[in-house]
This record gives C-alpha cells, structure tokens and sequence, in this order.
C-alpha cells in the first residue's frame, strides 16, 4: 500500500518512519557518501522538524516499509534553497503554493528481494514515483521539484515522468547533483500508468477517496 503520512498521524506509522529514517541512513550517508548529518543508526534533517508529509510504501499491515519520500511546500524552508542552491540558476524562481519539493527518496532493497524478488530496484522507484505524482495532482499541486545524482535520471525517464533538469552542481556527495523540475498533470499521469502498464491506482487515498485533509505541512512560526 502506498499512503500520505502527515504531521498529525505520525504516531500512527511511528514504527514506519523509524525505519525510513534507518534507510536513509543507509543510503544517503553509507552508501551515496553524501554530507548528511546522522545520528547513530538514523539519518534526519531539521526539515524532518518541520512537520513534512511522507508518502510511503509499506505492507498492508503497516509493518515493513519498501520506499518513502518526504514532501514539502516550496512556501517554506526547504534543502533546495536552503542546500541545493547551486543547482539551479538563479533567476529560476522555484517558490509557489503549487511547487513542492520532493526529497530524501529511497527504497529498501533488501525487503524488495525478500518480499517482491521479482521486482528491481529502479522498477520499485518508478512505482514510488507514480504514486507520488498520484499524490501531488490529488493535492493540487502542478510541479515536483527534486535534486538527484545524475543516474536517477533514466529512472525517470523509464518511469515516463516529464522533467527539466534545471542544473546541477558538484561538492555534496560521489557525484554531481542535478536539480529537475517534475510537471505534475493528469497527461503525465497517464504516460507514465502506460509506460509502467499500470491500470489501478497505487495510491490509498486516490483509491478510496476517504476524507483525508489536503497535504498540510505546517511550518513554525
């Protein structure tokens, strides 16, 4: 299943979010060798504070995660402006109520291998960023904007996403780190269900239609 946690329902999934910030340790700082801050087994960032949502990939009991990525509005701070900014020229203005940042996606390897052993890693991301494009044009947001290494790019392209690469930048990690500006749309969304033969929704809310509030991620202040 794939759902939006948000601030307010964090208890909720607290058993998957303890895991997310586990893999993340594992693939930003461990394996990716990105200068991110940890702090024993864990890998979190003082947006993780500031109330984002994230949309996850788990069992349908809601014990082992598969992937997740953190969203947050453009409005407030964000590692793009805050990190990334030499990523993308500066006469790009990338801050709008319908502009979001996606961030810190990953997804769990080994649980992949154990429960899905047919199912490749850049399959798994290109399933994670389906339904995230189900989440945002659910939300009403028009743009994802999202720093990646430059490998991720054929990921996106397999997955039929549409994106400029706006820049990219050395000194974070291994390698160079592209900033993409993802168009969210109900055309998109269609490519890419075709291009992945997808059919049905992933995305929870999308299938039931249940009465969950808008993304809301509130910031300080």
């Amino acid at each position: 299943m794939y759902a939006l946690v948000q601030a307010h329902q964090y208890g909720r999934y607290d058993h998957l979010l303890d895991q997310y910030f586990r893999l993340r340790k594992t693939v930003f700082a461990d394996r990716l060798g990105w200068k991110v801050k940890t702090s024993g087994a864990y890998e979190r960032d003082r947006y993780d504070g500031l109330n984002p949502a994230y949309l996850i990939w788990c069992d349908d009991e809601r014990n082992q995660l598969y992937g997740a990525v953190r969203l947050m509005p453009t409005t407030g701070p964000t590692l793009l402006y805050d990190v990334f900014r030499s990523t993308f020229p500066h006469a790009a203005d990338l801050i709008a109520p319908g502009i979001w940042e996606g961030t810190r996606m990953c997804v769990d390897e080994e649980a992949l291998a154990r429960d899905f052993p047919d199912t490749r890693c850049e399959r798994a991301l290109c399933l994670l960023l389906l339904a995230l494009c189900e989440v945002a044009l659910d939300n009403g947001i028009h743009m994802m904007i999202s720093n990646y290494e430059p490998h991720m790019r054929r990921i996106y392209e397999k997955a039929g996403a549409a994106f400029d690469e706006l820049g990219r930048s050395d000194g974070f990690g291994k390698h160079p780190v592209c900033c993409g500006a993802f168009e969210v749309s109900t055309r998109v969304l269609s490519n890419m269900r075709k291009r992945m033969h997808i059919a049905a929704p992933l995305y929870e809310h999308w299938i039931s239609r249940r009465a969950l509030s808008p993304i809301c991620a509130a910031h300080p202040g």
